[in-house]
């Protein structure tokens, strides 16, 4: 199976900002040790700190598909519930 990557942006309200900042360490660190991860890179924009640009690659669509559900289900999903995502998933 070939591997999926996620490439694009988040938009986090300012109001919402200091959490994101807060929690973005441990959701890195839990997407890491997810089986099937090969590279996860969130990154606030230096010119606009409400955008972080985001890059992920996973080993198949199984273990993306994993990420996804974890995620939703995860405190990180609760924290970003107002951020507005712009990716582009390439399989």
């Amino acid at each position: 199976m070939p591997k999926v990557t996620l490439k694009g942006f988040i938009l986090v309200p300012e109001s919402d900002l200091e959490l994101v900042q807060t929690e973005l360490p441990n959701h890195t660190r839990l997407t890491l040790e997810e089986t099937g991860c090969i590279t996860f890179n969130v990154i606030q924009n230096p010119d606009n700190p409400l955008r972080f640009d985001v890059y992920e690659e996973f080993a198949d669509k199984e273990s993306f598909d994993l990420h996804q559900q974890r995620v939703k289900a995860s405190h990180w999903g609760k924290v970003t519930v107002n951020v507005e995502r712009h990716y582009e998933v390439l399989e």
